[in-house]
This record gives structure tokens, sequence and C-alpha cells, in this order.
């Protein structure tokens, strides 16, 4: 079993530039949804979708070319994808050779799967989205939609993950809320270099307390642990503390060495959130 010591983070790293797919280091899931009581039957469904900016490899008349892309990797694969491996298998590519976009599109599609499905007996596809250059103005920016948590002045003493800090009134009648807020900020498992990030919390039930929601978001800020962790810890917390009748959880963090992470976790399956970036992305 892959653990995330074991991984190319913080470590000084050859540069590869020809197609090599053993450079993706899948790390289980399990470990860590154990940790927060998520078990291996979570109470959630979702995705983490990821963008590519830096993608980039040569035609068959060695002209480079170059194309976004967005992967859909969903949460019920037994693996996430570790960030620093997904940037080297990426730059793989940079001189190497394929017919087409299509090619590339095949071997990205083909290798993704397998590592994110690695050691299951169940076999799975990963969502593979090829924006080529002709399409680069059309894509969007966008804020997270919902009312904004941080408008509100509160005083924030903890910085480590305190869902105490989560309330709801079941006194009165259920609402249905869209909460958001930019002032997420999480640390590399690994390396503890920062991770910034939006957070949009949807869920109908008991009105959550607005003021802790914001302080145990605040709480993450010396945490160290990966994006889709993250997520995965704050949509258990408010389930178990607030008891919601539906919860979803949508962060989008800011992309480093040219990937962003958006995990999506949600109580009752349905339509994914479009993979549109934020500003700050």
């Amino acid at each position: 079993m892959n653990t995330p010591e074991q991984s190319q983070l913080g470590k000084s790293s050859a540069y590869v530039d020809q197609y090599d797919a053993s450079l993706l280091f899948p790390i289980p899931r399990l470990v860590k949804r154990e940790e927060i009581g998520a078990g291996s039957n979570p109470p959630f469904f979702g995705a983490d979708l990821w963008t590519a900016f830096e993608l980039s490899w040569l035609n068959l008349h060695g002209k480079p070319q170059v194309a976004l892309v967005h992967f859909t990797i969903p949460c019920e694969t037994p693996n996430l994808i570790e960030s620093k491996s997904f940037k080297l298998y990426l730059n793989s590519f940079n001189n190497s050779r394929f017919a087409d976009a299509s090619e590339v599109l095949t071997r990205l599609r083909a290798d993704l799967s397998e590592a994110a499905w690695r050691g299951s007996d169940k076999k799975g596809s990963i969502g593979v989205q090829l924006i080529d250059f002709e399409k680069f103005d059309a894509q969007q920016v966008h804020e997270l939609d919902g009312l904004l948590l941080d408008r509100l002045d509160v005083e924030c003493t903890q910085y480590t993950p305190a869902p105490e800090l989560l309330r709801a009134n079941h006194d009165e009648a259920p609402v249905t809320e869209t909460l958001v807020s930019n002032l997420l900020k999480s640390n590399c498992l690994v390396t503890g270099q920062p991770d910034w990030g939006s957070v949009q919390i949807q869920y109908s039930g008991a009105q959550i307390d607005q003021e802790g929601l914001l302080q145990y978001l605040v709480s993450f800020r010396n945490h160290n642990e990966f994006h889709e962790q993250c997520v995965e810890r704050i949509f258990m917390d408010v389930w178990a503390r607030c008891k919601p009748i539906k919860l979803s959880v949508y962060a989008r963090y800011t992309r480093r060495g040219g990937l962003d992470i958006n995990p999506y976790r949600t109580s009752h399956p349905g339509a994914l959130p479009a993979n549109v970036r934020t500003a700050r992305q």
C-alpha cells in the first residue's frame, strides 16, 4: 500500500520529458476515511474535479501542441492520485510524439483510470476532456454561488479542525441554504506547504449557525491534509454535528504546478457541478 511519505512530495525529482505512466502514484483513500468515521461505505457520493493548465506534447513533425484538460475522478475509486506525481506524469508528455490529440486523450484516460482503480477488483474509467487552444477563449471564470460567510465579523482563535464549533437550530423549521467562504486554507499533508481554497456548503435541514461554521472553516488553517481529505472531513463533521437532511460540500483550491483540485462530496447522487475556475485559480 502506497503512503504519502513514499511519494515524491518534498523530494528532489528528476525531470522526465518522455511519456512514462509509471510516474503516477496512487494513495488509498480508506486510511483517512476510517480516521474521520467514513469507513469503506461513506455516506457521500461525488468526484475530484481536476484541471491541468500545463499539458504539451509533440506531433509527428515534432511541433509542440498545447491543451487544457478537465479530469473527473469519482470518489468511489479506491485511490486518489498524489498531485506531484500527477504533474510529473503530465510533464512526461512534453517531448513525446503522438499522432493526434485523440491518442493523448486515450493515454490519459487509460493511465489515470488504472492508477485510480489499482488494487481493486472493481474497474472503471475516469472522465477526461481535452480542450484545444481554439476553445480557450470560451473558458469561464465564476465565483462559487451562495451567501458569503466572510461578511461576518467573528473572532477566530482555533487553527486546527474544531468540529465542536458546529451547531444547528433543531427547534425551528428546516431551511435550504447555500453558504460560501473564501477563507479555507490547509497545508499539504507531507510538505506543509499552504493550500488555498474557497468552499461552498449546500444543505437542507436545521439551520446551521453561520458564525460557528465560518470559525470551523477557518480552523483548518494549520491543518495538514490533502484537498480531498479536507473536504471529506468537512462533510463528515457537518453531517455528524448538524445532522442535515441533505448536504453537499464543494471546494475549489488554487492551482499549484499547473494543476488545481476541486473535490465535491454530496449525500445524494446527482449531477456534478460545472468545473469552472474561480478568479484565484
